[in-house]
């Protein structure tokens, strides 16, 4: 817990998404992010800490990591957040369709707030910025918030988000791991699945053993 803000998780859906509450300590004021189903755990992680959602943040449009948007959304009565890109991707019926195929899932409804690169929400005392980070979808983020970066499926512990789902592109993923790792080393990484050898890492840790970026990038 850094000062200043309260982080909680809980592994949600048959996916097992990694949904995040990020709360501030003094307003209670908080974000949910990627609510990959289990409402009701959901809303018992946010009860437990007498938070006060006032977004719902997706770091992508996959349908695994926005199953809880709909009923935490009419039960919190906030927006739900996506980047811009995504939404128009998930809009288009041909990528709804392939999406459903590839996912066994059925895509997102879209968002009430469209973010875009370096935006920055202000959540009580807490500051929110949007890093887009496409590659694993074209509106893939990342949020940056007191030297924790939230990664969704961009960045994992030792490996990175598949590309070969429809929007994504392996080239591009890359980039996006470029501008990464120019954050301070000592940043949290949360991701959205628990795939490695540990729940979180370190910007860091990845620079050194994450083979994507230790093959892909130069040193």
């Amino acid at each position: 817990m850094e000062s200043g803000m309260i982080v909680r998780h809980r592994v949600v859906g048959d996916y097992k998404v990694n949904a995040y509450l990020v709360a501030c300590t003094e307003t209670g004021k908080a974000v949910i992010i990627d609510p990959g189903g289990d409402a009701a755990e959901i809303r018992a992680m946010v009860a437990a800490e007498a938070a006060t959602p006032v977004y719902i943040l997706n770091t992508h449009g996959h349908a695994d990591h926005v199953l809880a948007n709909r009923e935490l959304r009419q039960d919190f009565a906030v927006p739900v957040c996506m980047h811009e890109d995504d939404v128009r991707l998930f809009a288009r019926g041909e990528v709804r369709e392939k999406s459903a195929r590839e996912l066994g899932l059925p895509a997102p409804d879209g968002a009430d707030i469209l973010l875009r690169d370096g935006q920055v929400l202000e959540v009580g005392r807490l500051r929110i910025q949007v890093l887009h980070t496409p590659g694993h979808t074209p509106g893939s983020v990342c949020y940056l918030v007191a030297g924790n970066l939230f990664t969704g499926d961009t960045l994992f512990v030792g490996d990175v988000g598949r590309t070969d789902l429809v929007g994504g592109s392996l080239e591009v993923l890359i980039q996006s791991l470029a501008r990464l790792i120019r954050l301070p080393e000592e940043t949290v990484v949360r991701p959205g699945h628990d795939y490695g050898e540990t729940p979180t890492s370190t910007i860091g840790r990845e620079r050194r053993e994450n083979p994507y970026i230790t093959d892909f990038l130069p040193g």
